[in-house]
């Protein structure tokens, strides 16, 4: 199963907006949202690492 970041990322943004006191406990909350909104943005747009295929080794003929 995968994970959906896109989602993921639209909850976390709208928990952010949700957040607008300016008391200490929204802000540090914000400041960790951010984090991880950051975090979720990154792996949303990760390539997958690509495999290398290993060809296997060939004698030169030589040609007379």
């Amino acid at each position: 199963m995968t994970s959906d970041f896109s989602a993921a990322r639209i909850h976390l943004e709208r928990a952010y907006d949700y957040l607008r006191g300016n008391d200490e406990t929204s802000r540090s909350t914000c400041e960790a949202l951010d984090l991880l909104i950051e975090m979720v943005a990154e792996a949303q747009h990760r390539r997958p690492e690509a495999g290398v295929v290993d060809f296997p080794h060939q004698t030169m003929r030589q040609i007379y």
